[in-house]
């Protein structure tokens, strides 16, 4: 099991998650194997423990399998993340708990390790970047595939992924989300901090946006900037994303005042309640965020420009999008 530390953000691994895990690994399901689809070949291994940040082990009800944001930089190196590396893994391990206690009170977690795209790929053309998108997503495939064959054994999944692992979500969707075993399970997959177009969903049609507070089998997507922002890394100009408001669960652009929000993680790490309402850019989609004030939240990564609040997405939000996983499992029991 997992051990809470500090405000559901922080977890820590007891010895017995291993043992868990290789329970896990020993027992099949009985419904066959899904083809892979990437366009390389994952060659990790992820029957081993080391593979993953975490592989189980709670008592919830469901599952959540989530896929962690960009916290590497090649500085000149490997553009993809060297998984062996040990000085790399910490990195990794910090992003997935500053995010996990949003969907841990209600599903055990899994989270692989993979061979993200470091930041600078991001500045590349698109089709030079595309090689290491393609080894960061056939490994992502290969660890759901293997936790959907060997894990998952029919429980409730909720799909989770910020930023590239958003990215990475909507990939797995598109190849994946149309089998029956995976419908059978999904409750929602919340692929937050990265875009979803009519373009996708028209080669795609199998996948559905969420459209209100409790439908499942949908994607909870958007991305955060402020009023006077045309143009981003995650939302190109003349780019239109599908979004729905965390706030008031609306994908028109009704605003959603601030007293809307159960809880914001600040900058300190301590939370408040109040402080950021939001509403939907009719002509971008993305999730506009009236409250905030610039100077107050850095855009961080260079990549990133004043008034892209990208790497707050989730905590603007937190407390809602916490209680929302609950809503959307408890409809997914009930259907």
């Amino acid at each position: 099991m997992f051990k809470r530390t500090d405000n559901n953000l922080l977890y820590k691994v007891p010895v017995l998650t291993a043992l868990l895990l290789a329970f896990c690994f020993v027992f099949t399901s009985c419904s066959g194997a899904i083809k892979p689809r990437a366009r390389v070949k994952s060659d990790i291994d992820y029957s081993k423990p080391d593979m993953w940040i975490y592989a189980g082990g709670s008592e919830a009800e469901a599952d959540c399998f989530y896929i962690c944001p960009t916290v590497y930089y090649a500085m000149g190196k490997n553009m993809n993340m060297p998984v062996t590396n040990p000085l790399v893994k910490p990195s990794f391990i910090s992003a997935v708990n500053s995010q996990k206690g949003v969907y841990s009170d209600s599903c055990s977690m899994y989270a692989p390790l993979y061979r993200q795209v470091a930041m600078e790929v991001y500045g590349m053309d698109s089709k030079e970047a595309e090689q290491y998108f393609d080894i960061a997503y056939a490994d992502v495939e290969n660890a759901f595939l293997f936790y959907m064959q060997n894990c998952n054994n029919g429980r409730p999944l909720v799909l989770a992924g910020f930023s590239q692992g958003a990215d990475m979500c909507i990939r797995l969707l598109k190849d994946h989300g149309n089998e029956p075993r995976i419908r059978k399970v999904l409750v929602a997959c919340y692929a937050i901090g990265w875009r979803l177009t009519d373009e996708d969903v028209s080669k795609n049609p199998h996948l559905k946006t969420a459209e209100k507070e409790d439908d499942t089998g949908v994607i909870i997507c958007y991305d955060c900037e402020a009023e006077d922002v045309t143009k981003s890394l995650v939302v190109p100009e003349g780019t239109k994303t599908r979004s729905i408001n965390p706030l008031n669960w609306k994908t028109d652009s009704t605003a959603a005042d601030k007293t809307l929000n159960k809880g914001s993680i600040l900058n300190d790490g301590s939370q408040a309640a109040n402080l950021i309402g939001c509403y939907i850019d009719p002509v971008r989609g993305t999730l506009k965020v009236p409250d905030v004030v610039k100077g107050d939240y850095p855009p961080g990564p260079s990549c990133f420009a004043e008034g892209e609040y990208h790497i707050y997405n989730v905590n603007f939000f937190y407390q809602n999008l916490r209680e929302n996983v609950a809503v959307r499992l408890k409809a997914f029991k009930a259907a």
